[in-house]
């Protein structure tokens, strides 16, 4: 008889360094939920990074829906089916389609991650043949933007984290201070470095069309959610004026989402996330609308990131190459270490990354994510059990 499989749990709550704000929340530590399925000995890594701003979902609403996913049934599918038909089904159908699972996107996604991780493990598969892909050959580097948050001084910025091949500012509570940062980042960046405000929801349909002439003539190219998640009818008004082209985020989590958008006319580039879209298979799918329609899109990252959704991430930016952007996060700087080897990195020299190495996502856990285990389910038992909980070494 084969060794039972299992699973593990973990909640990474790993304090940062250096925060980061924006208008939808102010951030000092990561909050993410790692999976680690192991079956006949292959082992996969998944994560999700919930966000109730974005999703609706949080870390305990997930854990609450993983609880009554029939992972004997998953474990029982890993057994019974050739790993490269199985990856291919995964890849055609996500994973609550070749599983039959339901629930919110991070679920399917710490899930879908987990699974891909590990199939790309047992088949010795690189982290690129784990994403749906285009037809665009895979270049082997990307330049990746940077992001201007509300915790660091324009000048700082401008001094620090260059080279700059796209900038992306998170809006403040006061326009007049957005226009200033644009206008100081086009005086000393010129104006072949694209820029974009992020408003994160946070404009009035009222006040908006105002926001975007006087961000469009300091220098802006893009605002990204400059309204309520959804506004369809508002963002197609807005889009409407002469300013700066508009990305979708937060109103654009599903295929579903994405229909509304372009039957609304609603935007001009969506902002496709890994966790936010349910995994990387439907990521892949909204970009594929998005080129289908003829819009762009942007391959971005949740903020605080810990380990396999930055690879699976990267993975899916070289999958598709012809992106407006890439962001690779800011691991480097907010963890001086990792609950994941090795640490994906980011050439600062350069601000490019290179593919993840795989196999699979090419990630191990290190030491540090011990003490963040919450729940351990072996098959057979039906019941999550709890980790004893350890001390934290960076307590």
């Amino acid at each position: 008889m084969p060794e039972p499989a299992g699973a593990t749990l973990y909640r990474v709550e790993l304090p940062m360094a250096v925060g980061f704000d924006h208008p939808a929340k102010r951030r000092s530590a990561s909050d993410s939920l790692v999976l680690r399925l192991t079956v006949d000995g292959a082992t996969g890594l998944g994560e999700c990074a919930p966000r109730a701003y974005v999703t609706g979902e949080t870390s305990d609403s997930v854990t609450a829906a993983l609880g009554e996913v029939p992972l004997d049934a998953v474990f029982a599918r890993l057994r019974s089916t050739e790993p490269a038909l199985l990856l291919a089904e995964l890849l055609r159908s996500g994973v609550a389609g070749t599983f039959g699972l339901r629930g919110g996107g991070n679920l399917l996604c710490l899930l879908e991650t987990a699974l891909l991780d590990l199939l790309g493990r047992r088949l010795g598969s690189h982290a690129s043949a784990l994403v749906p892909g285009g037809d665009t050959p895979t270049p082997p580097s990307l330049p990746v933007s940077q992001v201007l948050d509300l915790s660091l001084d324009v000048d700082e910025f401008l001094d620090t984290r260059g080279p700059f091949h796209f900038v992306k500012i998170k809006a403040a509570d006061d326009i007049r201070r957005d226009v200033r940062t644009v206008a100081a980042i086009r005086a000393r960046l010129g104006d072949l470095v694209p820029v974009m405000v992020d408003a994160n929801m946070s404009w009035s349909p009222e006040e908006a069309p105002g926001h975007m002439e006087a961000l469009h003539n300091a220098g802006a190219d893009w605002v990204e959610e400059p309204l309520a998640k959804g506004s369809w009818a508002d963002l197609a008004r807005l889009r409407g004026r002469t300013g700066p082209r508009v990305m979708l985020d937060e109103s654009v989590c599903t295929p579903q989402d994405a229909e509304r958008a372009l039957a609304a006319g609603a935007c001009d580039a969506f902002n496709v996330r890994v966790s936010k879209n349910g995994g990387p298979v439907t990521a892949a799918r909204l970009i594929g609308l998005a080129r289908g329609a003829g819009l762009a899109f942007q391959v971005g990252v949740q903020v605080a990131e810990v380990g396999p959704l930055i690879n699976a991430g990267r993975a899916l930016a070289f999958a598709h190459p012809d992106a407006l952007t890439v962001e690779a996060g800011q691991s480097d700087l907010f963890f001086p270490e990792m609950v994941a080897a090795p640490r994906p990195a980011v050439d600062r020299r350069t601000n490019t990354i290179t593919p993840p190495p795989g196999p699979g996502f090419g990630l191990a856990l290190t030491d540090l994510a011990a003490p963040f285990a919450t729940a351990h389910r072996t098959e057979g038992d039906p019941v999550w059990r709890p980790v004893p909980a350890r001390p934290h070494a960076h307590a």
